[in-house]
This record gives C-alpha cells, structure tokens and sequence, in this order.
C-alpha cells in the first residue's frame, strides 16, 4: 500500500513539474524554449527570402502564419502573412505587434516588414 502511495505522489510530482497544461481540452507543452526557437527559426528563414518568391515556396518553408490578411486594390490582390519573430508580452498569447508581416502582391513577395506594410496600406 505504501508503494502505491508513493508512486501516486511521484506520478502526481511528474506531472506538476514537466511544463504541460490543458487549454481548451488541449494539450500543450508549454515551454519557454518553444516560442524561443520558432522566433529564431522564423527570424533565420526570414533574413534569407528573395523578393519576387512565390507565396507557396514562402510558406512551404516557413510553415503557416500566425496571422493573416488579404484585400484587393484595382486588380492586384495583396496578401499579408504575419510570423511571430520577437517577444513583447508575457500572456502566452501571440499578438500581431511580436511579428513579421511578409507582403504578397499576386501571389509574389513584394517585401517584409512594418514600414513595407505601412507603405502598401497607405497607398491609394
């Protein structure tokens, strides 16, 4: 009885300590080195890109956005996919200010970056 007991505990004390948790019937390893390694990756995937890249090459290599937006002006359609490359909040959430927005225009890589995206935003 005693080593049922203790191993109850031990299960118990394995569990608590190994940085998992159940979201939403989930379950998630929550391990800081996670979100560290994907902004690294991403960072890394990004600083080799080419302008004038395919969408579909873009994300065969850097996998699905975190974000994502489209819209069309006159005939051109835009596509904006958001990576997540650095930390900002500690919410366990990513949120689009930790992130990278890549630009498509027609389906081919215009450029990345904030001021690239505020550049085709603005224009009329």
């Amino acid at each position: 009885m005693k080593q049922l007991l203790n191993l109850a505990a031990a299960s118990l004390l394995a569990v608590s300590l190994s940085g998992c948790i159940i979201v939403d019937g989930e379950y998630r390893d929550w391990n800081d080195s996670d979100w560290k390694s994907e902004q690294r990756e991403n960072r890394s995937l990004i600083s080799r890109l080419e302008l004038n890249e395919s969408r579909q090459r873009v994300v065969s290599r850097l996998g699905a956005p975190n974000f994502s937006e489209a819209f069309s002006r006159g005939e051109d359609q835009y596509r904006i996919l958001f990576y997540r490359t650095h930390h900002r909040h500690s919410d366990g959430d990513t949120t689009k200010d930790e992130t990278t927005p890549l630009v498509f225009k027609n389906d081919t890589l215009i450029g990345w970056g904030h001021d690239v995206l505020a550049e085709v935003s603005s224009y009329n």
